[in-house]
């Protein structure tokens, strides 16, 4: 099996899925970051600039997932691995020091106020990622 046809299997399936979600995540993520920076930059630059952060990992994600290819798994690999680190940290710093998050992000409480999509999402991107890298390893064995 060649590593191209090979690779094309993180954008199929579940894999489709996650790549709309993604693409969602980093729309809304960015644009309301974005919007938020622009207009109330003083109230909680470090909150609106880490919903901007989390918005391009979210693309670089969907990126990754979406294309074929070894360089490209390895992208989506590493950017939902650092997406699943900023929600955890984001997420306890929220909780633990409220007071450093004078408005929510989209990691802040682990992401509640997206109903916790920001939490499942790395970890079913994780599992849908190296799933696919345990198929495409065991169809190349002789």
């Amino acid at each position: 099996m060649s590593e191209v046809s090979a690779d094309r299997t993180l954008r199929t399936g579940p894999g489709r899925l996650l790549v709309a979600v993604y693409a969602v995540f980093a729309l809304a993520a960015t644009a309301r970051g974005s919007y938020q920076l622009a207009t109330r930059f003083d109230e909680a630059p470090l909150a609106y600039g880490l919903s901007v952060l989390a918005g391009l990992i979210y693309l670089v994600a969907a990126v990754g997932l979406a294309r074929a290819g070894r360089t490209s798994r390895v992208v989506a690999l590493v950017s939902v691995s650092v997406e699943m680190i900023g929600v955890l940290v984001v997420g306890a710093l929220s909780v633990l020091a409220a007071g450093a998050f004078p408005d929510d992000t989209v990691w802040s409480h682990f992401g509640s106020g997206y109903l916790f999509i920001p939490l499942v999402l790395p970890a079913l991107g994780l599992w849908w990622i190296l799933h696919v890298h345990r198929m495409d390893r065991d169809a190349a064995r002789p």
